[in-house]
């Protein structure tokens, strides 16, 4: 609990002149005789005996424990507010304006905390845990309005409404209980920035500490929510300063506990699917995890059910065609996008000694709903999946037609197959790799680079074949520098792309020349280049969806790469290739093709089922 004296939440009486008359100050009429070297100096005894007073030392430690559990809860509530965020608006977007609003709110606490105190009619600390109860309610109506402020400057205005006057309170409290610090021998000007650059490094420090801890272990229990978490935050600023105003947050938490369909309850669940019904939708399951908050989702009336992961999808199939008509007894479903359907054409690539299916092996790296792997098992090929994501993979085996008959391997991509390679006889393993990750703004960029691509062409047989899955904007670089970095492995004259659609002039310039689609690179280690057999009735495995798509249409030219930099050669050339040391050269455009990626997904599903998770 808080030190306090004081009405600004000074530190205690122990802190303080010592109530010794003897060590008490020289009087007024006798400092005017004194030099300043030994009025300092009368100083520096009265704080030497003062260290010497009981309780002394007692009440610096709570000054220095309490400021570091006000830091600390900051630190873990800056982390929260983004993943509260990124279901509405995606990671990518939640972080544009985040950092800058957080160092705002702390400079302006640590700047204004006399004004605060003076200001305010209470204790600055006794509106944290109303700040903290209210965060929640706040969001779920600032949601509501996501698709009107737009995924620019939405995140910025619920930050700043929320997270920011957490930030700010607790940072002018932190200011003012530093005040009381003892530095000890310190030289006067390092004391005095000690308590300002030790704060936020110390906030910096655990935010990045705890935003990893989250990270790992979101979604393992209730309290590992993004809800549960703000409730726990709301509970700790309760006990850490304590308030007689909590009674006027008996609203928001009435409203958090029954009325917020985001908290992770089935309560919850029951009484958001009674509301989403009306609309068409329904949540089948739900579940924060590792990648972002993961769900699955149906069309009540047009009959397709899609797995999300915060502001995209990973996929979807229609299942009202599932067991009826001349679907009934298929061995795989109906997907709902096409460019799934066509990485299955890894089979119809063109080898010299092409491999019977049953003796063929894949490798499928990323999951989604697992539309290509059922492929691949409905064919009889022996198939190994990795997914970083156990909820993903859970999901898709228990609502999506995943066969069990696969070997699924829960990891991240790069330490499996850096530890696949290094094996004595790691390379060469496999007939088909199939890269298709999440992508969308917020691809795993490590997945791209040119030494994890090295990795996936060791593994692959000589007469093996390659299909990557990239969806991206083709008006800014990364289709190109993505492009280049797989053609500086496989081999310029052993690749070809395609689109999932063509390009369609007006939409582009309804989007102001924006060109979002998915494209497969397919790629072999041979320089005959790549040809596609027609595919059988085997082949299609009695799907419409892949006798539309299964055998790629439309080819991207070098026109259509090149619109990224403007046509320029020179700037194409300059643009080199991803390697893992230099990741930040495709983060800085995932900002662009993040935000024309939310606005494409808000055509798909309506409003009402992205704000309401």
């Amino acid at each position: 609990m808080a030190p306090k004296a004081t009405k600004r939440g000074k530190a205690p009486k122990a802190t303080a002149t010592p109530k010794d008359p003897k060590a008490t100050a020289t009087s007024a009429p006798d400092l005017l005789t004194k030099s300043k070297e030994a009025y300092e100096q009368e100083l520096k005894d009265l704080a030497k005996k003062a260290r010497t007073q009981k309780g002394y030392w007692a009440g610096q430690l709570a000054i220095y424990v309490h400021s570091g559990i006000l830091l600390l809860l900051i630190a873990i509530a800056s982390n929260v507010s983004q993943l509260v965020l990124s279901p509405v608006y995606g990671s990518i977007p939640a972080s544009i304006w985040h950092s800058k609003l957080v160092m705002a709110g702390c400079f302006t606490g640590w700047a204004s905390n006399i004004m605060l105190d003076r200001a305010l009619p209470l204790e600055p600390q006794e509106l944290l845990p109303l700040i903290a109860i209210y965060i929640p309610p706040v969001q779920y109506l600032l949601f509501r309005a996501s698709g009107y402020l737009g995924a620019t400057y939405g995140p910025l205005i619920t930050e700043f409404l929320t997270i920011f006057p957490l930030i700010t309170i607790s940072s002018a409290c932190v200011a003012t209980n530093l005040e009381y610090a003892d530095f000890g021998p310190l030289p006067k000007f390092i004391a005095e920035g000690v308590p300002g650059l030790g704060s936020f490094g110390f906030f910096k420090l655990t935010e990045r500490m705890s935003g990893r801890l989250l990270g790992k272990h979101i979604g393992e229990n209730f309290y590992m929510t993004r809800i549960g978490l703000e409730g726990l935050l709301a509970a700790s600023y309760t006990t850490i300063a304590p308030s007689k105003f909590l009674l006027f947050g008996l609203p928001a938490l009435l409203h958090t506990t029954l009325l917020n369909p985001h908290l992770a309850s089935p309560m919850a669940l029951s009484w958001l699917n009674s509301g989403l019904e009306k609309e068409g939708w329904k949540v089948l399951d739900r579940q924060d995890s590792i990648t972002g908050y993961v769900s699955v989702v149906e069309s009540l009336n047009d009959g397709f059910r899609v797995l999300r992961c915060d502001h995209s999808l990973l996929g979807g199939e229609w299942v009202k065609f599932k067991d009826t008509g001349r679907f009934k007894g298929n061995q795989v479903a109906e997907p709902i996008y096409g460019v799934f359907a066509m990485l299955e054409a890894v089979r119809l690539v063109e080898v010299p000694n092409p491999v019977p299916d049953n003796e063929a092996k894949a490798l499928v790296i990323g999951l989604g709903i697992g539309t290509t792997p059922a492929a691949l098992v409905a064919h009889g090929v022996n198939t190994t999946v990795v997914e970083i994501d156990p909820v993903v993979h859970k999901f898709a085996s228990k609502y999506f037609q995943l066969p069990s008959n696969h070997t699924a391997v829960i990891e991240d991509a790069v330490s499996y197959t850096d530890r696949l390679v290094n094996e004595t006889e790691g390379a060469g393993q496999f007939d088909y790799i199939i890269h298709d990750v999440f992508t969308g703004g917020a691809e795993p960029v490590a997945l791209f680079t040119y030494e994890f691509l090295q990795n996936l062409n060791s593994l692959l047989k000589p007469n093996g074949v390659v299909a990557i899955n990239y969806a991206g904007d083709f008006s800014l670089p990364p289709p190109l520098l993505i492009t280049n970095t797989i053609r500086s492995v496989f081999g310029p004259s052993s690749c070809r792309i395609f689109r999932e659609h063509p390009r369609d002039e007006a939409q582009a310039e309804k989007h102001n020349g924006r060109d979002f689609t998915n494209m497969v690179i397919f790629c072999t280690k041979s320089a005959a280049g790549i040809t596609f057999r027609n595919p059988t009735e085997r082949d299609l495995l009695n799907s419409p969806s892949r006798e539309a798509f299964l055998l790629p249409k439309w080819e991207v030219t070098e026109e259509d790469l090149l619109r990224g930099v403007n046509g320029s050669l020179v700037e194409a050339e300059k643009l080199g290739v991803l390697r893992k040391n230099e990741t930040e050269r495709l983060e800085k455009w995932q900002e662009g093709s993040a935000l024309g990626h939310w606005e494409i997904m808000r055509t798909v599903l309506p409003e009402v089922v992205w704000v309401n998770w």
